[in-house]
């Protein structure tokens, strides 16, 4: 930590064949899927998951029976625990409180194997999360402490010492906040600016509607790779199939991505190749964490040289995975 200065893959089915991936990004980087395999720097939250299972419906002002417990959490978070644990060098820039539940987070992720850039903000509370799971559904309730203070020049110098070839993740709650909101923007730049490949995620469909879908888009115009589920598509890119809504995105991105939960998910690329993976059938423990395990398996694959359906297929496989453990890591 540093403290600041002052079950089974099934086969992907392409929906078309379209045009090949361009060779270059619109910002003139070497696109990734075929020569970037260094290292991933995930940039965003890092939480304390407060998991509350229920089996019935919730009962206001009353009781309600729940098995309850408390882990690591956060969108990038759990993303970097879930790259390490598929094998990809990875690192997280991250904010945690100095605080016990900052030290028990970190520590968490570097038994994982994630690479430490953390900084630790005096004074504040490490982000906490209440996730209430029930019937396959989720809802999260969020105190984002200290992840509203990452520090814009911490997360520039962090991808500034990144090795030749590596690749930014971004959460996109960082985007979506004010508080921590210059910090994304420092990240996108600096990528930019140091010729790293980008990834964003486009976290949840709520901030993303009181953001903006045009000043959202408008942020992240001219990454390499856009992830969203159904309901931030919808957001995002209007009515529409997935295959559709991920078609117009690229509009904006290079690469767009539509998660449909169960159902699989769609790639579709600038110049008309669309590619779409269905789910992986598999006995649901706990949704949390499913799109970050998917994040990761896709990314991993994507940026070792495999084709949009194969990735597709791999960020099914490790989301299938994460739905039958409780909690959104992979198991130590």
């Amino acid at each position: 930590m540093r403290r600041p200065e002052t079950g089974r893959a099934e086969t992907a089915a392409p929906i078309t064949t379209g045009r090949a991936e361009t060779a270059r990004s619109t910002t003139g980087r070497a696109e990734p899927g075929r020569t970037t395999t260094g290292l991933v720097i995930v940039v965003g939250d890092l939480v304390t998951d407060v998991l509350v299972e229920h089996d019935g419906p919730i009962q206001p002002g009353s009781d309600t029976a729940a098995a309850i417990r408390v882990s690591g959490g956060g969108q990038a978070a759990n993303t970097a625990a879930w790259l390490a644990s598929a094998g990809q060098p990875v690192t997280l820039v991250a904010a945690v409180g100095d605080d016990r539940a900052g030290r028990d987070r970190v520590a968490e992720l570097a038994a994982a194997g994630v690479g430490d850039a953390i900084e630790v903000r005096p004074g504040a509370a490490t982000g906490s999360v209440v996730v209430l799971t029930g019937a396959g559904e989720r809802t999260m309730i969020t105190d984002r402490g200290a992840c509203l203070l990452l520090d814009p020049a911490h997360v520039t110098r962090a991808i500034a010492a990144a090795p030749p070839g590596s690749h930014l993740h971004l959460s996109g709650y960082p985007l979506l906040h004010a508080g921590s909101r210059p910090a994304g923007l420092a990240a996108l730049a600096a990528a930019r600016d140091h010729g790293l490949t980008v990834s964003v995620d486009a976290a949840s469909a709520a901030p993303l509607r009181a953001a903006g879908p045009e000043v959202f888009l408008a942020w992240v115009r001219g990454i390499d790779l856009l992830s969203c589920n159904a309901d931030e598509a919808d957001v995002l890119a209007g009515p529409g199939d997935p295959a559709t809504q991920a078609a117009r995105l690229t509009d904006v991105v290079q690469h767009a991505v539509v998660k449909r939960g169960a159902g699989g998910a769609v790639w579709a690329s600038r110049g008309g190749g669309s590619w779409s993976a269905p789910g992986v059938p598999v006995p649901m423990t706990d949704p949390t964490g499913a799109g970050d395990a998917f994040a990761a398996g896709l990314l991993r694959s994507w940026l070792a040289g495999d084709p949009p359906g194969t990735a597709l297929a791999a960020g099914a496989t490790l989301g299938a995975a994460a739905v039958q453990l409780l909690g959104a890591r992979p198991a130590s």
